[in-house]
């Protein structure tokens, strides 16, 4: 059966992460899981927290009559309530239930965002090296991505960000702690963004809005990740709880409009219908019931910090060149070849499996997940010995 050439032509330059995913699985077959150590996919082995499990026997075992029905698009008042608190928490803002809404984790609740705000042709800025799965879901809802490069050390270039903003720039999506970098964005320059963003405003007669796409917030090695509702005025947040609950495949999200978003009733109205007509009609059920409970939970964050130090003390200690991430679960190294696809390969004779920096904009470097078993990570470091001595690196 044919399929759109659009769909055919993203699945053949889609993403990198997947690639390398199924290579890895035929190094796996061929040598044995155990004797290959894959850093592809950001999917936590990290179990979620024991309250999680009591609060999930407690719902089990004492069901409410009709909590497996439809609700309220925007989701149950009572969860929304509950993410307000804990949000405010946070930040200065006064949130209530109304503010926001309830999504089948982050992605949808972007593309939520992203149904409610596009004009075909709208532009939407990304800050590179960025999650490659912005491209797509700015395209669904007949967006343009514009590719807005970092500095060194992979902060917002303001400068940039300003010659990349037209009259066609509607929205600039942050991600911090960032996927791939870790690196976690600083309130006083979030609020330089803000003030930039004001500026472009009044200048073009338009509104911008940013979204702090949210999904490792709560996972930070001491570093403050700022509300973006302080720092922003027109300002929303997407965010799941893949990562600071360990529930991934639970697909359960939600997206917040700060208070002082222009016209927030609107864009709100606008959100509520999206959820409904994209299909995601409302979050499931269960899983709303099961986090309203549980906004103080978190994984534990120092198994986090200890994968990532040591990782990231012996890479350093090898000579690779890395900025050290101050928060989420992954690493974005400088590749010691100038082909980073020629390191890729290299790492792959040493059953290390990488995916390369160009599949997130970010081409020279490579990225790391090491959300996985520390043994995996302690088995491979021998193997990271090896690679390094044959790239020519010079140990520290």
């Amino acid at each position: 059966m044919p399929i759109a050439h659009k769909i055919k032509d993203f699945i053949e330059h889609s993403s990198w992460i997947r690639k390398m995913f199924e290579e890895g699985l035929l190094l796996k077959q061929q040598y044995g899981a155990e004797n290959v150590f894959d850093f592809t996919l950001g999917n936590p082995t990290m179990e979620p927290p024991e309250e999680l499990h009591t609060e999930l026997r407690r719902i089990a075992e004492h069901p409410i009559p009709g909590m497996h029905r439809y609700m309220n698009n925007a989701g149950y008042e009572e969860t929304r309530a509950a993410i307000a608190e804990a949000i405010m928490e946070r930040c200065s803002a006064t949130l209530t239930a109304n503010h926001l809404v309830m999504t089948c984790g982050a992605g949808a609740a972007l593309n939520v965002v992203l149904k409610t705000i596009l004009n075909p042709g709208d532009e939407v800025l990304i800050l590179a090296p960025y999650f490659v799965e912005y491209n797509f879901y700015i395209d669904n809802h007949g967006g343009v991505p514009v590719e807005v490069m970092t500095d060194a050390h992979f902060q917002p270039d303001l400068d940039a960000i300003a010659s990349a903003i037209t009259n066609r720039t509607r929205a600039i999506i942050i991600n911090s702690p960032n996927n791939p970098t870790g690196v976690i964005y600083p309130a006083a320059l979030l609020k330089q963004l803000g003030e930039l963003l004001a500026r472009k405003e009044q200048e073009l007669g338009t509104t911008i809005l940013a979204i702090s796409d949210e999904p490792y917030a709560h996972i930070s090695f001491g570093e403050e990740v700022p509300c973006i509702f302080d720092c922003i005025k027109n300002s929303l947040i997407v965010t799941s709880h893949s990562k600071d609950l360990a529930l991934p495949g639970e697909r359960i999200g939600y997206l917040a409009a700060s208070p002082n978003l222009t016209a927030v009733g609107m864009f709100m109205q606008g959100a509520i219908f999206a959820n409904r007509v994209l299909g995601f009609v409302n979050a499931p059920a269960l899983m709303q019931r099961l986090v309203t409970n549980l906004q103080h939970c978190r994984v534990d964050i120092e198994k986090y910090r200890y994968k990532r130090d040591l990782l990231y003390n012996k890479l350093v200690e090898l000579g690779f060149e890395v900025v050290k991430p101050g928060g989420g679960f992954y690493l974005f190294p400088k590749s010691p070849l100038a082909d980073e696809m020629e390191f890729i390969r290299k790492a792959q004779e040493y059953k290390i499996l990488l995916v390369p920096g160009s599949g997130f904009g970010g081409p020279g470097y490579f990225r790391i997940a090491y959300c996985i078993d520390d043994d995996v990570i302690e088995r491979s470091l021998p193997h990271w010995e090896k690679l390094a001595a044959e790239v020519g690196m010079t140990a520290k």
